[in-house]
Order: C-alpha cells, then sequence, then structure tokens
C-alpha cells in the first residue's frame, strides 16, 4: 500500500464511521517506533506507521485509522480529542477505534533482551542494578561512599 492508498482508505473510513470528510493529508511515516499513528495538531494530517501495515494487516491498520480520525475530528469540531476526555471515549467505543494498538515483535523482543549490569559497593555491600554502564571511576556508593565494583552474574 502506498499514500495515495492509504490516503483514500482514510478518506472512505472517515465518511463511513464518521459521516464526515478528512480534509487532511495521510501518509505513512517510517520514523514512527513507538506508535500506531499519530495526529498532528498544528496540520490536521495523520502519520501512520508502515510496519504495522506490514506485520499485522488491513484489519489493524483500519483500527489505527479510526482512532487518529477519532482525534481528528474533535479537534477540529473544538471538542476533548485527548485519551482522557470523555468525547474521545465516546467516539472511539461508537465507531470501534482500539484504545492502543497491539504491540510490534520487534518491540516486544527490545524490551525482553535488556542488558543488567550490576555493580557493589566495597565498604557496605549494596548492590546496585543499572540499566546503563556507570563508570566506577567518577561515582560512588550513594549510601556510604565505598568504591563500586562491576559484579559480574
Amino acid at each position: 500500500m502506498n499514500d495515495q492508498q492509504l490516503q483514500n482508505l482514510v478518506e472512505k473510513i472517515s465518511l463511513e464511521y464518521f459521516n464526515r470528510q478528512f480534509k487532511h493529508k495521510a501518509v505513512f511515516n517510517k520514523r514512527l517506533r513507538t506508535t500506531g499513528g499519530r495526529y498532528i495538531l498544528q496540520t490536521g494530517n495523520i502519520e501512520i506507521n508502515k510496519k504495522y501495515y506490514d506485520v499485522y494487516g488491513e484489519k489493524e491498520l483500519i483500527g489505527i485509522i479510526k482512532h487518529e480520525l477519532c482525534h481528528y475530528h474533535l479537534h477540529q469540531n473544538k471538542m476533548g480529542y485527548r485519551h482522557k476526555d470523555q468525547h474521545f471515549k465516546q467516539l472511539a467505543s461508537q465507531v470501534g477505534a482500539p484504545r492502543y494498538c497491539t504491540p510490534l515483535p520487534e518491540t516486544l523482543e527490545r524490551k525482553r533482551s535488556v542488558q543488567i549490569y550490576q555493580y557493589q559497593c566495597c565498604n557496605c555491600g549494596l548492590i546496585y542494578k543499572r540499566k546503563r554502564r556507570v563508570d566506577t571511576n567518577r561515582f560512588v556508593c550513594g549510601k556510604c561512599g565505598g568504591r563500586l565494583v562491576k559484579v559480574d552474574k
């Protein structure tokens, strides 16, 4: 699917579910990583994560489009368009828009494979667990001020 086909699909879904025209642009954004799509307040455009269409197909794509169109139409009509607003929750349930999109498999894998570094204080024996490396020449124990050494698991 290309950007023009996406534009046509968004316009069709907007008329079918919201009974209103979509008058802005809808495009795929390959740089989106943590979300299925986004509605841009300043321009009124919608950007969709292409990976969701590639991995899950058209059904997931339609759900993401419905969700973003909820933001779009509510914002255009000067109503509560944020996730926490009652207007948004009501409209999303009316049109069957999902609250969240299904996580991509690679993001699940990335979360599981985070390396944990362990450091122990030489004085008091307190163990620190960190996701990032710690420069043991610069940092000391926060409890007693002792020297830290890396602990192998």
